[in-house]
Formats: structure tokens, C-alpha cells, sequence
């Protein structure tokens, strides 16, 4: 399952929210990847996520596979909403 998403916050992916975003990915067995700029990381990596570097009116991908992926991708969906990210 895969969701694009555009960052609309000034201050792009920042820590904070990458942090909720992380901490959500990690509890669930799935792969939970993101994808920017042609490349595809683990989102359960904190220092990865950072290393993106995106920014404001970038746009980005969440790809889940596995047994959780819907209520995986809604709650961190909800977290880059409430967030104000996207």
C-alpha cells in the first residue's frame, strides 16, 4: 500500500514529527518504507528519516507491506495531519 504525501509545514520533515512518525512505524512487523528524491529507506529510522532533508512543498511516498498496512499508514496519516506536515 502506498500513499504520496506534499509537505505543506515551513519547516519541512522536522524532527519532532519524524520522531511520532518513527515511533509509530516501529510498532508494527511490516516494512514501512519512505521514498523521496529516488530513494527508499526504512521508516524506522530516526536518523535516516533526518537525512532526507525534506523540505516544504516536497513531495514524498509511504509504502507499507504487510498484515497491518491499512492501520499502519491511517495512524501515521493522522500523526502528519495533526502535525500540521502535510
Amino acid at each position: 500500500m502506498k500513499r504520496s504525501y506534499k509537505v505543506i509545514d515551513e519547516s519541512g520533515v522536522h524532527a519532532r514529527p519524524a520522531a511520532l512518525i518513527v515511533n509509530v512505524a516501529n510498532k508494527y512487523p511490516d516494512s514501512i518504507d519512505i521514498a523521496y528524491k529516488g530513494k527508499t529507506l526504512t521508516l524506522k529510522s530516526i536518523m535516516l528519516v533526518m537525512s532526507l532533508g525534506i523540505q516544504c512543498g516536497d513531495s514524498f511516498d509511504i509504502i507499507i507491506s504487510g498484515d497491518n498496512e491499512e492501520t499502519a499508514l491511517n495512524e501515521i496519516e493522522a500523526i502528519l495531519v495533526e502535525n500540521a506536515i502535510v
